[in-house]
């Protein structure tokens, strides 16, 4: 019996307020046990980091980052991205920000470097405050209540994919 590979990619830039999400997550989920055959990176902003751990074939990838989509603040979200968005790649060269992350940009690079890609979820939360151009530490109080339901959901993603297979 083989375990499902998923990775819980979390994503974010801890001095810019809410977009520190993913990252506060991983956090909170390193300490609680995780089923074989996952696992979880916090990518803070490393773009390129992603996109080679994408290179790895995952049955399935929930990435966890802050995520503006005009709902009240603390909204948890699961979104299935758009596979057209991801797809046009090739009229759209795939390029990465070093010091920024867009998820979008990095499944992008990762179709042109030749990489597959299972399914891919992504679990995000309507931020409150990103901090404006001077930054600020810390998430706000509606994102930081947001954490428990978001790792609830994260945790019911995986155990409905976490069913070892037979080979």
């Amino acid at each position: 019996m083989t375990h499902p590979r998923i990775l819980i990619a979390c994503i974010g830039n801890i001095f810019l307020g809410d977009d520190g999400f993913g990252t506060e997550v991983a956090r909170r989920l390193a300490d609680h046990p995780l089923a074989p055959g996952v696992v979880l990176k916090d990518f803070g902003i490393r773009g390129i980091d992603l996109s080679y751990a994408l290179l790895d074939s995952y049955e399935l990838v929930i990435l966890v980052d802050a995520c503006a989509r005009g709902g009240e603040p603390g909204t948890v979200y699961l979104i299935t991205p758009d596979p057209v968005e991801s797809n046009f790649a090739a009229s759209v060269p795939a390029s990465l920000d070093t010091h920024g992350m867009n998820p979008l940009n990095v499944l992008r690079a990762v179709k042109s470097m030749g990489g597959a890609q299972g399914r891919i979820l992504l679990v995000g939360c309507e931020p409150a405050d990103l901090g404006g151009e001077d930054g600020r530490l810390g998430l706000s109080d509606p994102v930081y209540a947001a954490m428990d339901e978001a790792i609830a959901m994260i945790e019911t993603l995986i155990s409905q994919e976490a069913v070892p297979q037979a080979q």
